[in-house]
């Protein structure tokens, strides 16, 4: 996979001094940051969605979206992937290859005991259902 990766971002360099009229990827670079990083979340939006609605075939189409977004945006940040997969082999040295590293300690609300979920990423959850359950028909 991560050659195929490697392949996508080198083609996404090459792409993106060409027309923005003819290309989407250099049409991205045009708009700048904050369109592939709205482009990468309605990608990721999309996954889930197909996810939850137990469509394996449609999962597989919006992942492959989601790759190609997420590679338009490293290159925009002078980020490449190999980058990543060292970080991906520093975090499985730490923690095992399905771990994600706690981004800081977590504060638990006074009167909680320390096993609570945290409120914040409940709501988030919350609020992530609902709007699934809208677009759902």
């Amino acid at each position: 996979m991560s050659d195929s990766i490697e392949r996508l971002y080198q083609a996404v360099i090459a792409a993106r001094d060409l027309d923005p009229a003819t290309s989407r990827t250099a049409r991205l670079f045009q708009r700048g940051p904050a369109k592939m990083a709205k482009k990468l979340a309605e990608e990721a939006v999309e996954v889930v969605i197909d996810a939850i609605s137990g469509k394996p075939d449609a999962v597989v189409r919006e992942s492959a979206d989601l790759l190609y977004n997420l590679t338009v945006l490293w290159a925009s940040a002078g980020v490449k992937p190999e980058d990543v997969w060292r970080e991906m082999e520093r975090r499985e040295r730490l923690l095992g290859i399905a771990e994600k590293l706690p981004k800081s300690p977590v504060k638990v609300p006074k009167g909680l005991p320390k096993t609570a979920p945290v409120p914040v990423v409940r709501r988030r959850i919350v609020a992530l259902e609902n709007r699934l359950r809208k677009r759902q028909p």
